[in-house]
């Protein structure tokens, strides 16, 4: 669809629709931007965009009469497609997009995506210094942080794009067809949005459902959803595996990573070697190397970038160590299923500190897998008496409840003993409590150096 002179709605006035503006001006439409937050600031808006050129802004309710004209919309991932106002754009038959979507048609290059529950914004990143060591014009964009949309008109033939990829962008893709996509891992997650688990695997399959024999999905065998979708799919497929040797594929086998291809085995590294903890860790780096290969980069330079590559902020994030007492910072574990990794990822007695915003999930199976390496539980959030129940069930008592994260680190620090470890792994997502969960991260460790006085 050429855009140049079409009237284009952008529904959504935040980052990413502000950048999406910001490409569909650079191309000559005319951009129709709408939020339904009437006290949006209007002035920070309007510094972020040239308001001068093919832009018309509106908050609050949308007038009717001005969708007559309107030739695409643009939704923005943080609105869900079943909003009543998207499906009544839907029903007058115009196409609906989303950054990924619109972004897509305007690039160029190589172009790479990754999703999953969890370990997206660590792959990304691990593939993103894995390129840039040998290739020159690297962008590293999505979920991630920065839109792809900032980028798209800056690509060239040459490019290397790295998306992470949400199951909210995937909601409004159609043609999107990354060269090599990845999926690392399908656990429930963000049911309240997309109601059932079907619903939720399926908008994970989709980020490789247009590619063909030319392109590569690289998916983890150990995971049921993921394994079935190889079979499912039209492309060719690597697989890597903790557990088992693919046909083709990564594999860890003892400590070691290894890659298969036909009859040819070649070792990548020694998981000591590693700067990143635990089996879920070791998975994410196994995909990004399978990107790597593809990609036709020398091991030699793979090696040297998986080891030196430091935990991204907020994943196991190491704190500090005060009193014997090692703290970690997970606040990126939004889901049980990422919270269960970081729990066995510790290798001390640990105080895990959970709970917050409440997504509809089930938390037996988290509590289940303490497999006694938790001594306390502390509580916060709305979902703390769910936590708690869940946890007494499993005949699990030791619970502290508490108000707050301040609170949580203090009372964590007086329960600690000279040898444990306290991490913040809440399983829940930020929303109430904070503006997201780097916020809730970034807060954790400002109160544990406050420990120090």
């Amino acid at each position: 669809m050429d855009l140049k002179d079409k009237r284009v709605l952008v529904f959504g006035a935040g980052k990413s629709g502000v950048s999406a503006t910001r490409l569909l001006q650079r191309i000559g439409a005319t951009v129709v931007l709408y939020d339904g937050n009437c006290d949006i600031n209007i002035s920070s808006l309007e510094d972020k965009l040239d308001t001068r050129k093919n832009l018309e802004l509106y908050f609050g309710e949308f007038p009717k009469d001005k969708l007559d004209h309107i030739s695409l919309m643009i939704l923005s991932p943080g609105i869900a497609i079943d909003n009543p106002f998207v499906e009544e754009v839907n029903l007058k038959g115009i196409p609906i997009w989303g950054e990924i979507e619109l972004a897509y048609r305007y690039s160029k290059g190589k172009v790479i995506g990754i999703t999953g529950t969890n370990g997206k914004t660590t792959t990304t990143s691990l593939v993103g210094e894995i390129m840039s060591a040998y290739f020159n014009q690297v962008y590293v964009v999505g979920n991630i942080g920065n839109p792809y949309t900032d980028i798209a008109l800056d690509t060239t033939d040459e490019s290397v794009t790295i998306i992470e990829i949400s199951s909210f962008q995937l909601e409004t893709i159609h043609e999107f067809c990354p060269d090599i996509s990845v999926i690392l891992n399908i656990t429930p997650d963000h049911l309240n949005r997309h109601h059932t688990m079907e619903n939720y695997i399926k908008l994970k399959k989709s980020i490789a459902v247009n590619q063909d024999k030319r392109n590569l999905c690289i998916l983890n065998y150990e995971d049921v959803h993921t394994r079935k979708i190889g079979d499912e799919i039209d492309t060719r497929v690597m697989y890597f595996s903790s557990e088992h040797i693919p046909d083709y594929g990564l594999y860890l086998e003892g400590d070691d990573i290894l890659y298969k291809k036909d009859d040819s085995i070649k070792h990548i590294c020694n998981v000591n070697e590693l700067r990143v903890l635990g089996k879920h860790s070791y998975e994410n780096v196994m995909a990004g190397v399978g990107i790597a290969i593809e990609m036709g980069i020398p091991l030699d330079i793979i090696h040297q970038t998986i080891i030196s590559f430091n935990a991204v902020e907020h994943r196991i994030e190491y704190v500090d160590t005060i009193d014997g007492v090692s703290y970690y910072n997970d606040s990126k574990g939004t889901n049980p299923d990422a919270s269960i990794k970081a729990v066995q990822a510790m290798k001390a007695p640990t105080i895990l500190i959970g709970g917050g915003f409440d997504k509809g999930l089930a938390f037996d199976g988290w509590v289940s897998s303490f497999n006694g390496k938790v001594k306390c539980l502390v509580l916060m959030g709305e979902t703390r008496e769910k936590i708690a129940a869940s946890a007494r069930n499993y005949g699990f008592d030791n619970i502290i409840m508490v108000n707050n994260l301040k609170e949580a680190v203090r009372i964590s620090a007086r329960k600690a003993e000279d040898g444990d470890a306290v991490l913040l792994s809440p399983a829940c997502a930020s929303w109430g409590m904070f503006d997201n969960y780097e916020q809730r991260g970034r807060m954790f460790k400002e109160y544990v150096r406050e420990l120090r006085g």
